[in-house]
């Protein structure tokens, strides 16, 4: 594995200058969430880094590595391109650029979708995406906010955002993120239940 400033250099020539500007302020929200979770800083730094890396490449580019990857694509994700960079970046990192780590390879295939199930540095991904320096959609201060004082509470606030933004463009979910928003709610749930009991 490289250095976090070696990977830096190596996105300044490959990506536009606001991806790679989204990249590093990305990793810079990782690092922030990493120390206040008690995650590996190093791994958070590098994982939002490179979360982006493929998300430039021509759509055909993204197929061949999935495919040398061994990765089949569902049906669901072979019509929603916009979650293809997650996956061909996941391989590319792996694969490419030779970082084996599978928490890091899954931080980055799942930073789009979520899952059930995701680990402490999938979680701050997917977060530090949604609340990097440069956002500023309706509802960023609220999802950094979360972000700081709960984690889950943030993965539910973003993933939900998700939903109601693709439902509202008629657009299909992936299985996965509604996998990732029942778990969380399941488990407020049954927190809610025991604390009335």
């Amino acid at each position: 594995m490289l250095t976090a400033d070696e990977y830096k250099a190596m996105l300044k020539k490959s990506l536009s200058t606001r991806r790679f500007t989204h990249c590093v302020n990305v990793s810079k929200e990782a690092v922030k969430l990493a120390k206040i979770y008690g995650a590996d800083k190093d791994k958070a730094k590098i994982a939002g880094l490179l979360h982006d890396v493929t998300k430039e490449m021509p759509f055909e580019k993204q197929l061949v590595i999935m495919h040398n990857g061994g990765l089949a694509l569902t049906e669901d994700e072979l019509i929603s391109t916009k979650l293809w960079h997650a996956m061909s970046g996941a391989i590319y990192v792996r694969d490419i650029l030779l970082i084996d780590d599978e928490d890091i390879y899954n931080a980055i295939r799942y930073h789009t979708t979520g899952r059930a199930g995701m680990s402490l540095l999938e979680k701050i991904i997917f977060t530090a995406d949604f609340t990097s320096a440069e956002r500023s959609y309706n509802g960023v201060e609220v999802m950094r906010e979360k972000s700081y004082k709960n984690l889950d509470d943030a993965v539910l606030y973003g993933v939900s955002f998700t939903i109601s933004d693709i439902s509202k463009k008629c657009q299909p979910l992936h299985p996965d993120a509604l996998k990732l928003y029942n778990e969380i709610v399941y488990s407020k749930y049954k927190k809610e239940i025991k604390s009335n009991k």
